[in-house]
């Protein structure tokens, strides 16, 4: 058994850099500054991101996903038969993004996230079809 290790979660926002204006377009290569993980969690991880703009379309089809907003705000847009769901987050609230939801973030000011994600994650850069 490992040892565990209390994570300071504001002391790791120092571990990335700010992305400014992120786009469905941007590559992992572009992003990867922004994003942290702070420890493995089941069958994905726990992560902190710091950026503006606007993310692709995701899903995790092996578990749900747990979303803090712990500065800034976003709009986190669940797509559910076809319709999006869009859903108005500022800092101290969290939302669960169920098993095989399709969604993404509308972030234009600039927000500070942490997440529980499971794996493997699907992106689309187009509004997919269906749910």
């Amino acid at each position: 058994m490992s040892k565990s290790v209390a994570i300071t979660i504001e002391s790791e926002f120092t571990r990335v850099e700010f992305l400014k204006n992120r786009t469905p377009e941007t590559t992992d290569e572009e992003a990867k500054n922004a994003f942290a993980l702070l420890s493995e969690y089941r069958d994905g991880g726990i992560y902190v991101a710091h950026y503006s703009g606007y993310s692709e379309w995701e899903r995790h089809v092996n578990g749900d996903e747990f979303v803090q907003v712990l500065g800034g705000e976003t709009t986190l847009i669940l797509l559910s038969g076809g319709k999006e769901q869009r859903n108005e987050l500022s800092s101290g609230q969290m939302l669960v993004i169920p098993k095989g939801v399709w969604h993404r973030f509308e972030s234009p000011i600039g927000v500070k996230v942490m997440t529980i994600t499971p794996q493997p994650t699907e992106h689309s850069i187009d509004k997919p079809n269906g749910t």
